[in-house]
């Protein structure tokens, strides 16, 4: 009879496992089947074969822990596993699972043996108590972590001060691969007594906080906002929060800025800190905010202020730049003066299409690219001598095109309070320069209207002129 039992439900299990979709369960139930198999076989054997009277016994004795082994373990894994969908529990892996059926089992088997279970546990739990103290608690803790579930393989954590991504979960250790691409193992025990911070949970944006000085002379409105310029529009930080700055103390020897900064993948986290460093150095360069060194001496605002250009450098960007070759030296010159340098980091944006501008600049150092919103790849590279923002400058309309680093770039900057001081006392150079800005407009319109319906109209030359004469201010406007 116990025969054919064990047949019916080894065919029932391996029926069961075909007609399930969750791989996990047709694992489980064809080793339900090969335990039925199994327990079919030892009764075979005490009915047919002429055997020992104490293997017998012995045989008797096992012959119902097979069965009760295979019912658990088809038991366990039908009730907690969806039948459909080939997927495992959220607190119920394969680690909980295998714990379950084990001390299901140990309970029947302490049930069925009582007297030699407890003849072996006095002794037994002594033993294994002292020699695999260790094991055992690491086993408990990967139960814990498996059940509770503080992190899951693929999450950036912070784990025994590693920051890592985590590529394995086992019953003895957590194993998380570091940014540098080292392998760090840590026993669960240790886990289990340690902070873990989760970057990946609840959501995948990482808070970055980053701390600057600048100086007590720049008000910190000003601070902030040439922060949050400096830092709008880059690419790794995350688009759905805005960066924030706040004003952490009042240090020393500077005024301490906290940035605070989204990511939405922590493995960027330290490009990303080096990112917003570079690009506030540059802009503080720029507007000539210092960053004060840490000390407890005052120190002149002018040892902390760059070089200036040297004149005859300048001269020869201007020389150089097709827009100015027109004027007298002496024009240059007082070009030159009402002119700054300014440094731009590879990579930052320098005037943004559709932005509002009222300078333009000429590239003394280094190299950038042009784009349009409208095309794709670049429009036109920018070396030593060429100029751009002209038109803004002239008109006050809009940037008509992004331009950017591709180089740290050194640049002459022409304002419009210092160009409108410039034409005043020189009202010919307006025209000599707008025909040059007037052809250079014609040629980016024309590459805007690239696939467009049909061709915007080209503003003629005498027109424009007469345009920027009006914004500038300048008496004599001709028809």
């Amino acid at each position: 009879m116990a025969m054919i039992v064990g047949f019916i439900l080894s065919l029932m299990a391996l029926g069961a496992r075909s007609a399930s979709a969750n791989r996990h369960i047709r694992g489980r139930l064809f080793a339900s089947a090969l335990v039925f198999a199994a327990y079919a076989g030892v009764a075979a054997l005490l009915k047919y074969a002429s055997l020992d009277a104490e293997l017998a016994q012995e045989l008797s004795l096992v012959q119902p822990l097979l069965l009760i082994f295979g019912l658990i373990i088809a038991g366990v894994s039908l009730i907690i596993n969806p039948w459909h969908a080939d997927r495992l529990p959220d607190r119920f892996p394969t680690i909980v699972q295998d714990a379950i059926v084990i001390v299901l089992f140990a309970l029947a088997a302490t049930a069925i043996l009582q007297e030699r279970v407890f003849t072996m546990t006095a002794v037994g739990a002594v033993v294994v108590g002292f020699a695999l103290q260790d094991t055992l608690g690491n086993l408990f803790a990967g139960l814990a972590i498996q059940t509770e579930k503080p992190f899951r393989v693929g999450h950036w954590v912070n784990i025994a001060g590693k920051d890592g991504i985590v590529t394995e979960i086992t019953w003895r250790a957590t194993k998380i691969r570091t940014k540098a691409g080292n392998l760090v193992v840590v026993p669960n025990s240790v886990l289990a007594r340690d902070t873990v911070t989760n970057y990946s949970e609840p959501s995948h944006d990482t808070c970055l906080e980053i701390d600057v000085g600048a100086s007590y002379d720049t008000p910190p409105n000003e601070v902030k906002a040439v922060i949050l310029s400096a830092l709008r529009d880059e690419p790794l930080l995350s688009r759905g929060r805005d960066p924030e700055v706040l004003i952490v103390d009042f240090a020393a020897s500077a005024i301490t800025y906290r940035m605070r900064v989204w990511i939405n993948d922590f493995a960027l986290e330290e490009r990303a800190r080096d990112v917003v460093r570079s690009r506030v150095y540059y802009a503080f360069r720029r507007i000539r905010i210092s960053i004060p060194y840490p000390i407890q001496v005052q120190i002149a605002a002018d040892a902390m202020t760059p070089a200036p250009a040297d004149p005859a450098s300048l001269d020869t960007v201007l020389r150089n730049a097709p827009v100015f070759a027109p004027l007298t030296d002496e024009q240059r010159a007082q070009l030159r003066d009402a002119a700054r340098p300014c440094l731009y980091a590879a990579g930052e944006s320098i005037v943004r299409q559709g932005d509002p501008g009222s300078s333009m600049f000429v590239v003394m150092r280094g190299e950038a690219v042009v784009t349009l919103d409208t095309t794709v790849g670049e429009l036109a590279r920018f070396g030593p001598g060429a100029f751009f923002g002209e038109i803004s400058l002239l008109t006050g309309e809009p940037r008509i095109a992004t331009v950017t680093a591709v180089t740290d770039c050194e640049l002459l900057e022409i304002t419009l309070d210092s160009f409108r001081q410039f034409v005043l006392a020189n009202p010919s150079a307006v025209d000599r320069i707008g025909l040059a800005v007037a052809a250079r407009r014609a040629e980016v319109l024309q590459h805007r209207a690239t696939g467009a319906a049909q061709m915007p109209a080209v503003e003629a030359p005498q027109t424009f002129l007469n345009r920027v004469r009006q914004f500038l201010k300048l008496a004599g406007t001709s028809t």
